[in-house]
C-alpha cells in the first residue's frame, strides 16, 4: 500500500519535474541562441567596419559598382574566415558594398547578415543584420597632382625652377621611392609634399615645406576631375587660313593649329588636332575650356606666348585644359616671356612638362597641374586660394578615412 503510494508520488513529482523543465530548457535555449547570436552579430560588425575601413585605403571615383563591391568582398571574406569560413560563408554571400558622394567626401556603405540555427531542432534560425559606413575626406588642398601609381619622378622639380605654392601642396600617387624628386638647382617652397611613396631632394635650403617635412607613404589622392565628361562631338567646323587666326567654340578635327591663335571665349573639342604655334607663335583665350581628344597633343615652346584662363561658370568651370583618358599625348607648356596660364591643366594619363620663367606666372596664378606625371623646370609662383577663379573646384592631397556613426 505504503509502496504504490510512494510511487504515486514520485509519478506525480516526475510528471512536475518534467513540466517544469519544458520553459527551463526553452530559456536556456534562448540564452545560447542569444549569446550565439551576439557573438556572430560582433564578429560581423568587426568584419564591416574593417573591410569598410580597408576599401577607404584603395577607394578612387573611377571605380565601378562592380569594382567597389568586389574590393570590398575580398576584404570582409579575409575577416571572416578568421573566425570559421564555413560558419560565416552565408554572410559572405550576402555582402553588399556601394560608394557615393563627391570629391568633397566621399561614403562606402557596407551591409551583410548571417542566419544561426536555432539550439532547439525544428525551431526558426536566429538572425543578425549588421552595416557600416566610412567617410573618406580629402587632405589638404594641391596644386600639383601626379597621378600614375608606380613611375619614379613622378613629380620632378629640376633645373633652375624655383617655384613658389605657399599654403599649396605637391602631390604624388607613386608608390616609388623618389615619387617626388627635386634635383639640380631647383629651389621649391610649399605647404607641404605628400605622397605613396618617397621623396628626394626636398632638405634645407633647397625646400621650404610650412609643413616641416614631406609626408611619405600617405595614402593616394583622388582625382579631382574623375566625374566630368567631356562634352558631344559636334560637326567639323573649318580653321582659317593664314597664320593669325580667330576661332569659335565647337569642334575641329584632323588639324594642325600653328601662328597666331585667338580662341574666342568657349568650349573647345579637339579631334586627332596638333596646336603648336610654332616660332613666335601663340595661343591666347580667356574663358576657355579646350578638350584634347583622340590623339590631340597640346605643344607651347619656350619662344612662344600662351595666354589662357577658364571660365568661372558652368559645367568646366576651373578647367582650361582637358585631355581625355587614353590619350597619352604628351603635354608640353613652355611659355615665353609674358605668358599666364591659369586653371587646370589636365592630363591623366600623360605626361606634362610645364616651365615657367621670371615672367610666367610672376605675380602668382591659379594654375593646377594633374598629369599622369608632372615636370617643371622653370620658375613660377602659384595661388593657393582660387575657389572663385576656378568655379569653387579643387585638387587635394591624401586623405581622411573614418567610420561614419
Amino acid at each position: 500500500m505504503f509502496a504504490r503510494f510512494w510511487a504515486s508520488r514520485r509519478g506525480n513529482f516526475a510528471v512536475a519535474t518534467a513540466v517544469a523543465m519544458v520553459p527551463l530548457m526553452l530559456a536556456v535555449a534562448g540564452s545560447v541562441n542569444v549569446i550565439g547570436t551576439s557573438g556572430d552579430a560582433a564578429q560581423l560588425q568587426n568584419s564591416l567596419d574593417a573591410a569598410g575601413l580597408a576599401i577607404g585605403t584603395k577607394y578612387q571615383a573611377s571605380m565601378s559598382a562592380s569594382d567597389v563591391q568586389q574590393l570590398g568582398q575580398t576584404f570582409f571574406a579575409a575577416n571572416m574566415s578568421t573566425a570559421d569560413t564555413q560558419e560565416y560563408s552565408g554572410s559572405v554571400a550576402a555582402f553588399q558594398a556601394g560608394a557615393s558622394g563627391d570629391p568633397g567626401a566621399y561614403f562606402i556603405s557596407l551591409s551583410s547578415s548571417i542566419s544561426r540555427p536555432s539550439f532547439v531542432p525544428g525551431m526558426p534560425a536566429w538572425p543578425a543584420t549588421r552595416s557600416a559606413s566610412v567617410k573618406i575626406k580629402p587632405g589638404a588642398q594641391a596644386c600639383v597632382l601626379a597621378l600614375d601609381p608606380h613611375a619614379g619622378s613622378a613629380v620632378s622639380l629640376q633645373g633652375s625652377t624655383n617655384v613658389a605654392m605657399s599654403g599649396c601642396v605637391i602631390a604624388a600617387n607613386s608608390d616609388a621611392a623618389d615619387a617626388v624628386n627635386r634635383g639640380g638647382s631647383a629651389i621649391v617652397s610649399a605647404g607641404c609634399v605628400s605622397t605613396v611613396g618617397g621623396t628626394q631632394g626636398l632638405t634645407p635650403p633647397s625646400a621650404t615645406l610650412s609643413c616641416g617635412a614631406a609626408q611619405e607613404n600617405q595614402y593616394a589622392s583622388f582625382d579631382p576631375l574623375a566625374d566630368v565628361v567631356p562634352p558631344p562631338y559636334t560637326l567639323c567646323l573649318p580653321v582659317p587660313n593664314g597664320k593669325t587666326i580667330t576661332l569659335s567654340p565647337g569642334t575641329y578635327c584632323d588639324k594642325t593649329l600653328s601662328g597666331k591663335i585667338t580662341l574666342d571665349p568657349g568650349t573647345y573639342i579637339m579631334r586627332n588636332v596638333t596646336i603648336k604655334p610654332g616660332g613666335n607663335g601663340s595661343l591666347s583665350g580667356q574663358g576657355v575650356t579646350i578638350f584634347l581628344m583622340e590623339n590631340s597633343q597640346l605643344y607651347i615652346n619656350a619662344n612662344e606666348q600662351v595666354n589662357l584662363s577658364p571660365p568661372t561658370s558652368g559645367p568646366y568651370a576651373g578647367i582650361t585644359i582637358y585631355q581625355a583618358h587614353g590619350n597619352t599625348q604628351a603635354l608640353t607648356l613652355n611659355g615665353g616671356s609674358g605668358s599666364v596660364v591659369s586653371g587646370f591643366i589636365y592630363a591623366p594619363d600623360a605626361a606634362i612638362a610645364y616651365a615657367g620663367n621670371s615672367d610666367m606666372n610672376a605675380q602668382g596664378s591659379c594654375l593646377r597641374l594633374v598629369g599622369d606625371t608632372v615636370t617643371m623646370t622653370g620658375s613660377s609662383a602659384v595661388k593657393s586660394d582660387c575657389s572663385a577663379e576656378l568655379g569653387n573646384r579643387a585638387v587635394y592631397a591624401g586623405r581622411m578615412i573614418t567610420l561614419a556613426k
